[in-house]
């Protein structure tokens, strides 16, 4: 006589299990990849603004102490390139600090921009995702073509000179070259109107910040928007300001 042995089988709670459990170690998997991933693209960015500020530090040293130009009177330059005109776009290999960036000769681009801009026809391609302290190292309140003085920074090291930037618009995010403040300062030294904001929090909800002394730093927001000029929406794309805002916080020197 043939004796028979029963066949060992997974009955269906043991399934259920076995599958909840892959299924959570693969969202945990999937979690620490994401973090790890936006910890690399955050670092990787923080390079670049530091890259940015030996860059124009090292242009001061040989333009007369004078951090470089945000923009000039023709519109065509500005600190990250330079365009034949109005309806071209700006070239950034040929821009003011081209010589003091490395073998490429531009400004690197932030490792996580691509993943949030959404618009076209942007104001300033070409930036790398950063914008410039124009209001205060780029120009001067009393003249916005003509670049601070390194000297006339007394405390760099709590002076912003570049950061991580966007622009929200009706067509969507787009790059933008400049770090507003809150407000617009007059040449007689007066708080006037709120500005549209720019710093971008697009790390995690915060934003890399590189200071004039080589320093960066990364920061949540102190105020989302409202305001924007463009049509745009500063709450859903997390852009606005750090820092205090009396006195221009940490824009002003």
């Amino acid at each position: 006589m043939k004796t028979t042995h029963p066949v060992a089988a997974f009955s269906l709670v043991e399934v259920l299990v076995t599958v909840a459990i892959v299924l959570v170690l693969a969202v945990m998997i999937s979690g620490a990849t994401r973090s790890a991933l936006e910890h690399t693209r955050a670092t990787q960015c923080a390079a670049n603004l530091r890259q940015l500020v030996t860059a124009n530090l090292a242009y001061a040293a040989e333009h007369g102490g004078r951090y470089v130009a945000a923009q000039d009177p023709s519109n065509n330059i500005r600190w990250h390139g330079v365009r034949q005109s109005g309806k071209d776009a700006f070239d950034p290999a040929q821009g003011p600090l081209a010589a003091y960036l490395g073998a490429e000769g531009r400004v690197k681009i932030c490792p996580a921009l691509a993943d949030v801009l959404t618009g076209s026809g942007a104001f300033e391609q070409g930036s790398g995702g950063y914008g410039y302290n124009a209001a205060y190292i780029g120009g001067t309140p009393a003249d916005s073509f003509s670049p601070s003085l390194v000297s006339r920074v007394p405390q760099p090291g709590q002076t912003m000179m570049f950061a991580d930037t966007a622009l929200p618009r009706r067509e969507g995010l787009q790059e933008y070259a400049f770090a507003e403040p809150f407000r617009w300062e007059d040449g007689a030294g007066n708080l006037r109107t709120a500005l549209t904001p720019s710093v971008h929090f697009r790390h995690g909800g915060r934003a890399n910040v590189a200071w004039c002394d080589g320093h960066t730093t990364i920061e949540r927001p102190s105020r989302i928007g409202p305001v924007n000029f463009y049509g745009g929406d500063n709450q859903k794309h997390l852009v606005g300001w750090f820092g205090p805002e009396e006195n221009n916080g940490y824009w002003r020197p």
